[in-house]
Parts: C-alpha cells; structure tokens; sequence
C-alpha cells in the first residue's frame, strides 16, 4: 500500500563559496601559491595586480535613461553590470597593517639535485649487456626501488610487470641476476630488499675495497647469522657467542652503526625532493616588550577582476541601451557573467581566509603571551580547540583547520602551530600544567639517563612523581612513545 506523509527535517547544506573557504583554510602558504595560480589559469576574469583606479563612471543621469520595456532578461544584466561597475572591482588587496614588507622576497628556493633514480640510471647507461632485455629487466627494477633505496617488489612481482608492460617473458632468476648486479651501484645499499641485506650490502663493499679489518668481518658475521640478537640488543648473547669483551663488542657495533639504513637518503628522489623548505604563515616579533604579528604576504596576495572583463561588461551595457545585443552576445555575457562572480568568491574566500587566520593566530598569542615573550617552554599554558574558538567566536572545526599545516616564524624557532595545543595535568600541589611540559621534562630525563642502564616505564613514572607531576606508568609510555622514544632495552648501549 503506497502512503504520503508529510515530514520536517533541519538540514544544513553548505554553499560552494564556504566549502571553498573551509579548502583554503586548511592549505599552508606554499600550497596556496599553487591554488591561486590554478585558479587564474581556469578562471581569466581573475588577475594578480597592483590597484588601478575604475575608469568606467556612469553618470547618474544614464541610469534614469534605462527602457521600460526591455524584457525581463536583459534587466537582470543590466542590473548586474550597474551593479558591478557601481562595486568598483577594479582591485582588491588583502593588505592591512599585518601585511609583509614590500620588498619582501616572494620565490620560494628550489633545491637543485640529481634525482636518485637518474643517478642509477646514469650508472645503468655505463653497462654493457650482452642481450638487449637484460637493460630492459634493470630499468624496470630500478622503477621498483623506493625513496628510501630498497626493492621492496617481489622479484615474481616484477616478472609479471614485465610480462604485461613489455611483453617480455623473463624467469625469477633473471631479475635476481640483474638485481646483484644493480646493488653494485652507488650509492651502497641500494637495490637491498630488507634492512639486513642492505648492511650486508655495505660492509661486503667496504671489505672489497680494501678496507678488511677483523671488526668489520665479525660485523658481517654477526648480521648473516645473529641479526635478530643485534635488533634486539641482546649483547650478553653477542658476547658469548663470539668469545668478546664488552669493548671489543662495542667496536664491532659501531662498525654497524656507521652504515646508512636508507641508501637513497643523500639523493633526492623522484618527485620527492630530499630538501624540504618550511614557510612560515605568521610571524611574531618582540618589539621592546610588546608583541606583534604579521601574516606572511603569500596569504595575502593582490587580486582583481580583469579590466579587460569590465570593458566587456562595459561595451556590452551600452548594446542594452541602444538594442543592439544580439543573441550570441547575450550568451557572451552569460559566460563572463559567470566567471566574474567566481572571481569575486574566490577573491572573498582569501579575504576571509586572511581574517580568520588574523584572528585565530591573534588569539594564541594572546592565550601563550608569556611564552611567546620569553620562549620558555614551561610557561606554555595548557590549550585546547575549544579555548581559541571561544576567543575568537569561530567553530571549533574552523580553529582545527588554521591549525592544520600552518607554521610560526618566532625568534626561537619555526614551530608548528598544532605543537601550541594539550591538554592538562594536575601536578601535586593542585597545579594545572601543559602536557607539553610534562613531555619536555620526560625527554630531559631519558636524554640525561645512563644509557648502560637506562630508565624503565616505572622508574620513569617515579622520577616524574618526584617533580610533582603525578601520572600513570601507561601514560608515561604513551608520552614516550609520542617522542618516539624506545623502549629501556633498545635505548641501552655498550
């Protein structure tokens, strides 16, 4: 049986202009860079320029001349186009009194580097095979290698990427004789399929040239046959299964020590350059005691509606008045109707942006004062989301989204604006204090520990308790690992 009922649901839909805003709120300065271009290459009613004064004045006396009985259609655009030359479009600039200097640098710096599979394959070109499917198996698994040097594709895997890419039948034992071949190639280590075999890569190389000494031989000893106990940090085990004192043990290990566990780590890698520049959103400076933020000029660049566009809309006007716009210029209008408005969202949506970054930013400087004055990690006051929306009258959603991949320029350091939120503890004596103390003290302790015999959890939890920070054993390995801290038994050395 079919039925109508009537229902009432409250529904909250957002408009492609806040949908927009929430995108361009979450990006880091570099990324907005390539999300205005982009936009400027999709949209040409946009364009980046200093201020021009609007040229296009329509004197008041025009606009009482305007047809009665032109169709409803072209109203709407006449309407609009009065509108738009009435609004002024000519420039927008998102500067105040944050914006950055005028001479301030705007390129970001490019590294320059050979990449590290074009190192590999400059060594591959330096190679003479005896059948021409040999180069085409070591191309293919110099493809395969990852950025951290190894070849973690099954060797039947690349069999069968030979298969259907190439259309070359080739046998496991191919690719495993092409791929010796390959880890011969520097930098040492590259081509292994696990950590164990790119040690063993390195030191064989070492022994090769020359550089055979009993420490290095035990060495390699030591990873073809008691890999797991050196891991693990088993030295009695070591000790006694190789008749060494702690010392000549300890030798041995750091011939270990020396050799890279990611061979391609010198070497920028394929779209991932090994170089990473941090651009800093905002920037605070002490100012005789006074604090004062500025936001990085890249967040506030000067856009404006083309003035090519507005003569359009312009000449376009005056067809309505004389009735001479034909249908085509009419779809026209439609067209650059269109393109002028996303310009103007997208010029709103940076406007906003620049704002809500502004006064989100404005706001933990004021929460964290003391320490942005002193730079004294223990003065950090413990913050949440809910603080600065609360500040500032914004969602809690909107505070997350500044917050995310934004960094400060301080006179202490570049810092990532997310490290500035924790929650509190309670210390002994009834103080509320940051998570991020209670972290730094953790590390200070672990970094000063003797590491013969470092620390357990419990001894931890203990050394915090005498400091008046009063926490569980479980949260003290919860910090510890955050701080990507071992375990007691893997922080231990000789």
């Amino acid at each position: 049986m079919l039925r109508q009922t009537l229902s009432q649901k409250m529904l909250q839909k957002l408009s492609p202009q806040q949908i927009q805003l929430m995108k361009l709120l979450q990006i880091p300065t570099a990324t907005l860079e390539e999300r205005i271009k982009e936009e400027l290459e999709t949209n040409p009613a946009l364009e980046v320029g200093d201020t021009y004064q609007e040229v296009f004045d329509i004197p008041e006396d025009e606009k009482k001349e305007e047809n009665q009985e032109e169709e409803s259609y072209d109203y709407e655009l006449d309407d609009y186009l009065t509108q738009y030359l009435e609004d002024d479009p000519g420039s927008y600039k998102t500067r105040d009194e944050n914006y950055g200097e005028e001479e301030q640098d705007r390129s970001i710096p490019v590294p320059v580097e050979v990449s590290f599979h074009d190192n590999l394959l400059r060594q591959l070109g330096m190679v003479t095979f005896e059948r021409e499917e040999e180069e085409i198996i070591a191309k293919q698994v110099i493809g395969s290698i990852d950025e951290d040097g190894y070849l973690r594709r099954e060797p039947s895997a690349i069999v069968d990427d030979l298969m259907f890419s190439q259309s070359i039948e080739v046998k496991k034992e191919d690719v495993l004789r092409i791929l010796k071949l390959i880890q011969r190639f520097d930098p040492p280590g590259v081509g292994a399929r696990d950590l164990r075999e790119c040690l063993m890569i390195q030191l064989e190389d070492k022994i090769q040239k020359n550089e055979s000494d009993r420490n290095k031989t035990l060495a390699l000893e030591i990873l073809k046959n008691n890999f797991d106990e050196f891991i693990k940090k088993h030295y009695p085990k070591l000790k006694k299964s190789y008749s060494l004192s702690e010392s000549e043990l300890k030798d041995v290990i750091d011939e270990i020590l020396k050799l890279n566990p990611k061979p391609a780590s010198g070497l920028e890698s394929e779209g991932k350059p090994n170089v990473q520049y941090i651009i800093p959103d905002f920037t605070i400076t002490n100012k005789d005691g006074e604090l004062e933020l500025s936001l990085n000029s890249k967040n506030a660049p000067d856009l404006k509606i083309s003035e090519h566009f507005a003569e359009m809309l312009l000449g376009y006007k005056e067809n309505i008045k004389t009735n001479k716009a034909s249908k085509t210029e009419k779809e026209a209008i439609l067209f650059i109707k269109q393109k002028i408005d996303s310009a103007k969202w997208f010029i709103d949506a940076i406007k906003q942006r620049q704002d809500t970054l502004t006064k989100t930013m404005y706001a933990i400087m004021r929460f964290q004062y003391q320490y942005f004055l002193t730079g004294d990690e223990r003065r950090l006051k413990p913050m949440i989301l809910k603080d600065i929306a609360d500040m500032t009258g914004l969602d809690i959603s909107t505070v997350s989204r500044v917050a995310n991949s934004k960094f400060l320029q301080t006179e202490f350091g570049t810092k990532r604006l997310k490290d500035f939120f924790s929650e509190s503890i309670m210390t002994q004596d009834g103080q509320e204090v940051s998570t991020l103390e209670v972290k730094n003290i953790l590390n200070e302790i672990i970094s000063r520990e003797n590491k013969k015999k470092p620390h357990s959890d419990e001894k931890l939890k203990e050394l915090l308790q005498q400091r008046g920070y009063n926490i569980a054993r479980r949260t003290v390995a919860k910090y510890r690992e955050l701080l990507n801290v071992p375990v007691a038994r893997l922080r231990k050395t000789l």
